[in-house]
């Protein structure tokens, strides 16, 4: 099975109401006597998406080290030894330290339970989950291959991202105005009025990386 690197999708999602200058004067409606309040201009409310597309450049793989023992202490001790040749791997496959993280450390009881019967204590479970950045993107099947022998027995993923997508951000929404500037003049061509200019703009959406798609 051969794994495809799927691009990043990237989305800046654009409101915009552009204020339309009125054929006619503006209303005006009278309050009190000698007092009139100006309706507000009419209004255009429109919205625009920005998309680029960018090549990852950095991965990271979550997983975890899971131990069973009867006692918590064995559990721990058996954890903490597979977590030893698990760091050692990481190092002998160029993963620096930095880019290692533990995300969580648990320890629970284990129950058997059976109809009719109070619960009985099987043992502990101890389970160590480590995060790890991956900046060569030609090192993710080897790093994963290397944790797996070291002792690693749950894989909980592998993500692709960029390292700093602020620039591909930017690309995306500068494609969001511009689609809503084309938006605007046209619907004021259709309406036959002009536009005045934006009354406000709002930003959703943002960077969304995807994993690759397995491909047979």
């Amino acid at each position: 099975m051969k794994r495809a690197f799927q691009s990043l999708m990237l989305g800046g999602a654009l409101t915009a109401a552009a204020v339309m200058g009125a054929v006619a004067p503006a209303a005006a409606q009278t309050v009190q006597p000698g007092v009139q309040m100006m309706q507000p201009p009419p209004s255009l409310n429109l919205s625009a998406y920005g998309e680029v597309k960018a090549a990852p450049d950095m991965a990271t793989i979550s997983f975890g080290v899971q131990t069973e023992a009867a006692t918590a202490q064995e559990a721990m001790r058996d954890n903490a030894t597979r977590m030893t040749q698990v760091m050692a791997a990481l190092r002998r496959a160029g993963i620096a330290e930095r880019d290692v993280q533990t995300s969580g450390l648990n320890l629970s009881a284990q129950y058997d339970y059976q109809q009719n019967e109070p619960p009985k204590l099987r043992g502990y479970q101890a389970v160590n989950r480590v995060t790890v950045t991956i900046n060569d993107l030609t090192k993710v099947g080897t790093t994963a291959d290397a944790v797996v022998a070291a002792g690693v027995n749950q894989i909980d993923g592998i993500s692709f991202g960029l390292k700093d997508p602020s620039a591909a951000e930017d690309q995306a929404r500068r494609q969001a105005v511009q689609a809503l500037q084309a938006k605007a003049q046209l619907y004021a061509q259709a309406l036959n009025v002009q536009l005045a200019g934006i009354r406000n703009l709002s930003e959703g959406g943002g960077y969304a990386p995807q994993p690759p798609q397995p491909m047979f």
